[in-house]
């Protein structure tokens, strides 16, 4: 057992070593993507026009996708006139949307490993897994309603309708329901194990959503203004570069945090494990009647108790029991 512990603790703090790691790199490639946006990027300046071809059709749907004064002339041709925030949301709002996405699939994989094993320590993978993907889903609409209504829409009230309109909003905004359910869910089951499997079991079936979306956001591509490619071969390379960066940078950046959690976690349950110990090996005392000043037995002293070997013989005294005038 203490060879095992040790191994145990020797893993977790290698983990955490590397979890820091990934997250001083990923802030670097964040913060250089970050820069880049702003200097290299090929950007228009705020406030600044560019005309742009085959822009965005609108007529497909009774709520349009960009106000009047960015419908498309009978050229095909629409000045935009405010690109500037959109194009700045960008480099962070397409990474954050894929990361979401990655992670709740790893959320899908781990539950489905605690289905199979019954270990819970994928229920705990899958657990914080759900919790990053959460943090990056709300990251993903509060940065995609800056986008939409910088691009897209004129005012907030007109963000309602719009995310019931295009397909893709419609199946993230479910997505983030469906994320938001499994924690309801988690909350409302009694019982460790039979909270673990129902959330499991949720889990996978949220996670459906995932391919629904990439196959229905294809099959409908006419009728949506997000792009399909994210990498668009049509892209300048100035703005491809930092993109690239910032995916590679968010992507650290989410591991690293679903680590640290993970590390967390494992902390908070030794450190319940040592408070039952302490309890237990307390508990002991009590019964065999030794002394009341027993009660003061230094933490240290109690932790070499184990919940097999913490008997106390009656005619045991410990060492460091205060004796009574």
């Amino acid at each position: 057992m203490p060879m095992l512990t040790r191994m145990r603790d020797t893993l977790q703090k290698r983990e955490l070593q590397i979890a820091v790691v990934l997250a001083i790199v990923g802030g670097i490639l964040t913060t250089i993507a970050f820069v880049m946006a702003f200097t290299t990027a090929n950007m228009q300046f705020h406030n600044s026009m560019v005309t742009v071809e085959g822009f965005i059709d609108t007529n497909y749907s009774s709520v349009p996708l960009a106000p009047p004064e960015l419908q498309t002339d009978e050229e095909g041709m629409v000045n935009y006139r405010n690109p500037w925030l959109s194009q700045k949301i960008f480099y962070f709002h397409v990474p954050i949307a894929q990361l979401s996405l990655v992670i709740f699939t790893l959320a899908a994989v781990f539950a489905g490993l605690f289905l199979k094993t019954r270990d819970p320590n994928y229920d705990l993978r899958s657990r914080v897994a759900m919790e990053a993907t959460l943090l990056f889903t709300v990251g993903t609409m509060i940065s995609g309603s800056m986008w939409t209504r910088a691009a897209w829409i004129q005012s907030w009230g007109e963000l309602g309708p719009m995310l019931l309109s295009e397909p893709r909003l419609v199946t993230y905004t479910i997505m983030t329901i469906f994320v938001v359910a499994y924690f309801v869910l988690r909350r409302s089951v009694d019982g460790e194990e039979k909270r673990a499997t129902y959330s499991a079991v949720f889990g996978i079936l949220a996670w459906v959503i995932v391919p629904f979306s990439f196959l229905y956001t294809r099959l409908t591509q006419e009728v949506q203004a997000h792009p399909t490619d994210a990498l668009n071969p049509g892209m300048d390379t100035s703005n491809l570069i930092p993109f690239i960066i910032a995916i590679f940078g968010f992507l650290l950046l989410g591991y690293a945090i679903y680590t640290l959690r993970v590390v967390e976690e494992k902390k908070r349950a030794q450190l319940e494990a040592i408070k039952e110990d302490i309890e237990d090996a307390l508990a002991d005392v009590a019964k065999q009647g030794a002394p009341q000043g027993a009660a003061a037995y230094s933490a240290a002293a109690v932790l070499g108790a184990s919940k097999d070997n913490n008997e106390l013989n009656d005619n045991d005294t410990p060492a460091d029991t205060p004796k009574e005038a």
